[in-house]
This record gives structure tokens, C-alpha cells and sequence, in this order.
């Protein structure tokens, strides 16, 4: 009885330190949000404790649950909503039912997930694509990729290509009435990392008849090179992402190695040839001041594995990793980027903002003080959270004035 007791006082003593919850004062609904990230560490270590015991691989019991949050194609009464495939890929479709004497603006949403989970049919993702193609009187597609772990890098980028290069195609977009002169790409976090990869490709691939006017990534995901920015130390216990949760998510992206994982916990993970690319993601410069803090740029080490994985030096998984004359050739007046204070992958869209704008790009950057990561995806009951309504009214409104 003893020993039960025992055994059940070190559980809980375990469990009680990996609920700890602290908190920024300066977070909106601040009990809401600790509701919120005491629930998200609750399920992760149960779902690790239970991964480890060999039951269920946690990615699997997260996509169970990403999957009850599915919704189906309801049309109503403002927009039809329909479900189909471009090129063999998943998307939804919505059309606005209210006349309109000329073609309209078009939005290509990619949604984010770590590259492991999420759906265009989940409720949040659901709710902002009905609202863009209703408050903009826009066709928008939502788009579904291959998920990972079962599909590595690169199908995932490579289906939101082909999504987008179906739609491009002149009969479809009459088909839809859509103005192939007004056609924008929006993502978020993973997602958005998909978003500005297919941008990049589509402005610079002479293939394709018909260009991206703008783009929009919200707190985008944007290079996996160098897993120690300062916003992955501020942000180590993040309260939706944590660092070792968002590592584990995007090792899984590239491979079923297990090495992989502890080697980016250490940012080792990249090979020696590598070197050159460190100038692309380099904080010390790229950062703006108030975000440096006083941190210590040192240069990851290389060379130290032999990982041969064909995404760790590809621009499609790492945008940030472009050069300057291929950063010229996107969306010369029109980007928008959205970054959170409280985000691993925050200093990922504040560089890319520095790196477009020293091309010449001109940028729209809002960055939300009291913001965290996947806000966006907390719109609806009973967890909304308004920090995600104001995002996505920002959003819209640069669309509104942009597109």
C-alpha cells in the first residue's frame, strides 16, 4: 500500500510539474488562455505517457482529435460551399451567392498544423474562409495537403502546388469567375510556410500564365535550419507550441528517425555544407533590436551527423533560405506578414520581413504584443479566444485594401 502511494505521490508530483503554467502578464483573457494551455499540456503528457507505454503514437491521437473538430461543406446564406479536388488534391470551395457584374478577387488558403495535423474542414479554418469569402465578396479555396508523418517532405508543398496551379488555369478560373489579376495566397504557421514557398515558386517558374498579386502569412513558419532563435528560447514553454512539441512535429515532416529529434534539440542538425546558408537566417542581423535582448549569436554546429535529408537545405520547406534576386521576383508592393510576441516561430516572420524589405519588397507588418501562436484557430466556441478575432479582422482589412 505504501509503495502505491509512493508511486502514486511521484505521478502526481510529475504531472503537477508539467502543468505549471506561467504566464506574461500582459496576455488578453489571461484565465481563458491558461484554461487553454493547461488542457494542451495535459493532453500532450498524457499523450507522450502514453506514446511511451506503446498504446499510441501521440501524432496519431492528435489527428483523432483534430478530426472530431471537422465540419462538412454547409452552404448558407451569404455563401455555397463545396467540396472537391484540384488535381487529385482536397479543397473547399466558397462562392458568394450576391451578384456581381464583374470577376472577383480570389483567396488560396493553406492551413497550418505543423505539418502533421489540420484540415480546411476544421471549424476554425472553416469559420475564416466563409468570413474572408463573405466580408470580401472573394472565391476562396481552402486546400488539404498530405499530412505527415505518413508523407515526408516534399509532397506536402508539392500538393499545395498543384492545387494552386489547377486554379491558375484559365477555364478554371472563369469557371468560378474569378479576376486571375487579383488572386492572393495566405497561410499560417506551417501553412504559411507552404504559402510563401508556392509564391516563390509560382513568380519565378515561367510556367505559369498567371501570377500571385499578394501574399499573406500569419505568424508564419518559415526555416528549421537553425532551431535556437531567440524567440525558441523566450518561447521554450510556449503555451500552445512549445519547442520540444514544435521539433518533434517537424522532425516528423522529414523523417521517422528519432536521432533527427535530439540532434535539432541541440541545433546539430545540419550538415557542414550547409555553412553558406547561415547568412539567410543570421538574427544577429536580421533581427530588429528590441528582439535581440541582449542574446549571443553563436553559429550552430555542423557536420557533427550524417542526416541526408533532401528538405534541410530546400528553400521549399525554408523560404527564409532564398536568395535576393529570387525574393525580387515576388510580389513587388503587396506582402503581408503577422508575427506574435509569444511564438516559437515569431523571429521567422520578423526576419523574412527584414529580408524583403532590404530587396526592396515593400512589407506589411503588424505584430501583436499579446498575441500567441495559432490564435487563429481559437474563433469558435466554447474556446475563442479574441486575440484570433482581431487577427483575423486585421487580415482581412490588408486583404480588403490590397487584393
Amino acid at each position: 500500500m505504501g509503495f502505491k502511494a509512493l508511486c502514486l505521490g511521484l505521478f502526481c508530483a510529475l504531472f503537477a510539474s508539467h502543468l505549471y503554467i506561467s504566464l506574461p502578464d500582459d496576455i488578453e483573457e489571461y484565465w481563458k488562455v491558461v484554461a487553454l494551455a493547461t488542457i494542451a499540456k495535459t493532453f500532450t503528457f498524457m499523450g507522450m505517457c502514453i506514446e511511451r507505454m506503446g498504446i499510441i503514437k501521440y501524432e496519431e491521437l492528435v489527428s483523432m482529435l483534430f478530426r472530431l473538430d471537422e465540419t462538412q461543406p454547409v452552404s448558407d446564406e451569404n455563401v455555397t460551399v463545396m467540396d472537391t479536388e484540384f488535381s487529385g488534391v482536397p479543397v473547399r470551395v466558397y462562392l458568394p451567392k450576391r451578384k456581381s457584374d464583374a470577376p472577383r478577387r480570389a483567396v488560396i488558403y493553406i492551413h497550418g498544423g505543423a505539418f502533421c495535423f489540420g484540415s480546411f474542414k476544421n471549424a476554425g479554418f472553416d469559420s475564416l474562409n466563409r468570413w474572408t469569402a463573405n466580408k470580401l465578396d472573394s472565391v476562396v479555396v481552402g486546400v488539404d495537403y498530405r499530412l505527415a508523418p505518413q508523407h515526408h517532405f516534399p509532397v506536402q508543398f508539392e500538393d499545395c502546388l498543384a492545387a494552386v496551379k489547377f486554379f491558375l488555369q484559365d477555364e478554371i478560373l472563369a469557371k468560378y469567375g474569378v479576376d486571375p489579376t487579383r488572386i492572393c495566397i495566405s497561410g499560417d504557421s506551417s501553412g504559411a510556410g507552404l504559402a510563401a514557398g508556392v509564391t516563390q515558386q509560382v513568380q519565378t517558374d515561367t510556367g505559369f500564365k498567371h501570377k500571385i498579386k499578394i501574399q499573406a502569412l500569419l505568424y508564419p513558419s518559415l526555416q528549421i535550419i537553425d532551431s535556437y532563435l531567440p524567440s525558441h528560447q523566450e518561447n521554450e514553454h510556449g503555451i500552445i507550441l512549445p519547442r520540444d512539441l514544435a521539433i518533434k512535429l517537424v522532425s516528423l515532416y522529414l523523417t521517422k528517425d528519432e536521432t533527427f529529434v535530439e540532434a535539432m534539440r541541440r541545433n546539430e542538425h545540419m550538415p557542414q555544407e550547409s555553412r553558406h546558408l547561415f547568412q539567410f537566417v543570421n538574427w544577429s542581423t536580421l533581427l530588429p533590436e528590441k528582439y535581440r535582448k541582449g542574446y549571443v549569436y553563436t553559429e550552430p554546429i555542423l557536420g557533427k551527423h550524417n542526416f541526408s535529408f533532401p528538405g534541410l537545405m530546400d528553400i521549399r520547406i525554408s523560404p527564409l533560405l532564398a536568395n535576393d534576386s529570387l525574393l525580387q521576383n515576388l510580389p513587388p508592393t503587396y506582402t503581408y506578414i503577422l508575427t506574435c510576441q509569444y511564438d516559437i516561430v515569431r523571429d521567422d516572420g520578423l526576419m523574412y520581413v527584414s529580408r524583403l524589405q532590404n530587396v526592396g519588397v515593400q512589407v506589411t507588418h503588424d505584430h501583436i504584443e499579446n498575441g500567441i501562436h495559432a490564435a487563429l484557430s481559437f474563433m469558435t466556441p466554447p474556446l475563442y479566444l479574441h486575440v484570433g478575432l482581431r487577427i483575423r479582422d486585421m487580415y482581412i482589412s490588408w486583404l480588403d485594401k490590397n487584393l
